[in-house]
């Protein structure tokens, strides 16, 4: 009856940065959103987000993972251990950005992720799984 992710909507505290981060950071392309309700859509071509800015900035709610419903992450794939390697070192320069773990094992593996809190505090996960070689 479903198929597939058709968007993820984010709230943000800072569109723009949090759009600078996809953008800039991460390679996205913007595509589209709204000035009267600010918002700033990005897509990577596969996946497509709405950013969408909080009303209050100043009293904006943190999400707690462990005690919220709501998104707990949003993971994405990257296609090699050198990519992750890559945005870990782009990640430290980005204002903002909280590096919850660097690059690590997945439990026992083969799969490598890293953790982080783009400047409006959402969690997004990095992940590789390298292809086993057929014998």
């Amino acid at each position: 009856m479903t198929k597939g992710l058709n968007h993820l909507g984010l709230t943000v505290k800072n569109v723009q940065a949090s759009a600078d981060f996809f953008i800039n950071t991460l390679g996205w392309k913007k595509a589209g959103g709204y000035p009267d309700y600010p918002s700033i859509f990005v897509t990577d071509g596969e996946i497509f987000l709405t950013l969408w800015q909080t009303n209050d900035v100043e009293n904006t709610v943190e999400f707690n993972r462990k005690n919220n419903v709501g998104l707990h992450h949003l993971a994405l794939t990257v296609t090699s251990e050198e990519i992750l390697s890559e945005l870990h070192r782009r990640f430290k320069l980005v204002p903002n950005l909280i590096i919850e773990f660097a690059p690590e094992l997945n439990g026992k593996g083969p799969t490598i992720h890293m953790m982080i809190r783009e400047p409006s505090g959402n969690r997004i996960e990095f992940s590789y799984t390298p292809v086993k070689e057929s014998s």
